[in-house]
Formats: C-alpha cells, structure tokens, sequence
C-alpha cells in the first residue's frame, strides 16, 4: 500500500514537473489561435482571447471576426472560461490510455498544432497543464498551455470539446 501511494505521488511529481518545464514561460506556450469557421479564417493573439474571456473586453479583429462568423460574444466568452473539474493525475493516467488515445485524437480535430503534427501528444500537454495548478481545465487555458506557437482552432465544432472533455471528467472516478 505505501509502495502504491509512493508510485502515485511520483507519476503526479513527474506531471507536475514536466508541466512546469514544458510551460512554465510564456515563450513554450501558445501565442496565437487561427480560428477557423467554415470559410473564415483569422489569427487572433492568445492574449486578446484571455482579455476578453476575463474582462469581457473584446478587441475590434476578434469583435469583428465572431461578428462575420455570427457567433455571439457572451457564449463565446463563456465558453472560453467555463471550468471542467478534473483530478491532474487520473486525468493524465487515462489520457495515457487507449480510451484516453482515442479521445485525444477527436478532440484534436477541433484543436490542433498548424501541421496537424504531434497533435495527440500535444493537446495531452495542455491538457495536463492546465489541471495542474488548479485542478480545472478551461478552453481557455488549453489554448494557453498549447505548447506550439501557434494553434489551430475548428471554431464550429469548439463546444464540442468542451461537451467531451466534460464526460470524461464525470467518468474519470469510474475509470
């Protein structure tokens, strides 16, 4: 039993740690999203999306943009900030996982780096990431923790992942 709680303090250290490595300055993590809708196509700095997730302030690209897109500000902003409950290291047991493999390789048909590369591994980083300090996962924060310059964004299908990454936090005490 001490032996078991000593693997699982170790797995979520190593988490831990590599989260912090991998993101622990803004030069590793995302600095722009390429939101995409049907047609459209526009690059917005990840700093906007933040500001306008926290403040409600929204700059005249991104305003501009949901606009063309006819996409409503305030369920867009709520999207981006509301919060997934999930525990970093179960989550990161089962995003190791064939089940946990499967669902990253559908959620990044939403979210993915801008050579559709190393998506899985990637989104598994945010991920985590994201849980860590907080044990909540936002889009936003994924966005944030995207470890590639630039990240890739389906805007049509983005509740969608928040609709999966929502099951699986319900699911992961079962898993």
């Amino acid at each position: 039993m001490h032996y078991r709680l000593l693997s699982l303090r170790s797995i979520l250290g190593f988490a831990a740690g590599m989260g912090i490595l991998l993101f622990g300055t803004s030069a590793d993590a995302s600095e722009s999203a390429v939101l995409k809708y049907r047609f459209l196509r526009a690059s917005v700095s990840v700093r906007e999306l933040t500001t306008f997730a926290e403040t409600g302030q929204i700059s005249t690209p991104l305003g501009f943009y949901l606009k063309l897109a006819g996409k409503d500000t305030q369920e867009m902003r709520q999207l981006l900030k509301q919060e997934v409950k999930v525990n970093p290291l179960l989550l990161y047991q089962v995003l190791k996982s064939p089940v946990g493999e499967l669902l990253l390789d559908q959620v990044s048909e939403v979210v993915h780096t801008p050579d559709n590369l190393a998506n899985r591994e990637s989104l598994r980083a945010a991920l985590v990431s994201s849980a860590l300090p907080d044990r909540n996962i936002t889009l936003l924060e994924i966005l944030q923790n995207y470890p590639t310059q630039e990240v890739h964004v389906e805007g049509e299908r983005l509740a969608e992942v928040y609709g999966k990454l929502s099951r699986l936090a319900r699911r992961l005490p079962r898993l």
